[in-house]
């Protein structure tokens, strides 16, 4: 809104001085920047890391990111993280403009072709590989892996990616397990030799019972990369810049690496 619409007389009286005007005009600014905004968004399933049970003590990374922008913009709500979807059909929905945002993404030259990524990265994550404990071989890169992989496919969660580094190395795998849950199992029944996976994914998921004391991770970082808030492209300026703001804000204020600390500790 400018000025001219508060149907301000057009020849101002002389008592009415600039500095008035200029008062004016800030006090509608700030009324403006708290305005209500909600947005469109999703939780993943199956990404416990990034999602886990609103109500635990470990409610997800990233939605954690989210309920602290709402803290440090109150006037801003992201609305749908009590419902979730696989991550081939998030992507869907945010091409669609059936959701506004979401919480988190890789980077990758095809998802930037269908999607904006806000420059703020979220956390950074490591290409691992999980093996059985009594697995001797210890691949340390792509080729190594791919030395492994040529017996028995490395496993990788539907969806991920991750498919594409696998490829990319000429690293055989199959994306037969729709989480990395699934994957882990396969893995603990011999029905595979490797997984590949993300670190802050992958860790948590060892604690299981079922999995306890029968799968470990190797040491060696394949990929290092980072992870980022997405928005659709139909989405105005004025809320992309919205959440950007309190996105730098969080950032400056240094709770983006004391959430990726809480999540990385066993």
């Amino acid at each position: 809104m400018r000025l001219s619409d508060w149907n301000l007389p057009l020849a101002l009286p002389a008592r009415l001085s600039c500095a008035a005007v200029w008062l004016a005009a800030s006090l509608f600014q700030s009324s403006a920047v708290q305005a209500q905004v909600t947005l469109r968004t999703i939780a993943q399933s199956g990404a416990s890391v990034k999602f886990g049970a609103p109500a635990s003590a470990r409610p997800g990374l990233c939605r954690e990111v989210a309920l602290r922008l709402e803290l440090i913009d109150p006037g801003l709500r992201f609305a749908g993280l009590g419902r979730d979807a696989p991550l081939r059909r998030i992507e869907l929905l945010l091409e669609r403009g059936e959701i506004d945002v979401f919480f988190c993404l890789l980077d990758t030259p095809e998802r930037r072709q269908r999607f904006d990524y806000l420059p703020v990265p979220i956390y950074r994550v490591r290409h691992v590989v999980a093996v059985r404990v009594d697995e001797t071989r210890r691949p340390a890169n792509h080729q190594q892996l791919a030395e492994l992989a040529r017996r028995s496919p490395v496993l990788v969660a539907q969806g991920s990616v991750l498919a594409r580094t696998l490829a990319k190395a000429n690293v055989p795998y199959l994306e037969a397990a729709p989480t990395d849950q699934a994957a882990l199992r396969m893995l603990a029944q011999g029905r595979a030799d490797a997984v590949y996976g993300q670190d802050l994914n992958l860790q948590p998921l060892l604690k299981a019972p079922e999995l306890a004391g029968k799968i470990k991770l190797l040491e060696a970082s394949f990929v290092d990369e980072f992870h980022y808030v997405v928005v659709g492209r139909h989405l105005n300026k004025a809320a992309v810049d919205r959440v950007l703001a309190a996105l730098s804000q969080l950032e400056r204020q240094g709770l983006l690496r004391e959430l990726q600390d809480r999540y990385q500790q066993p």
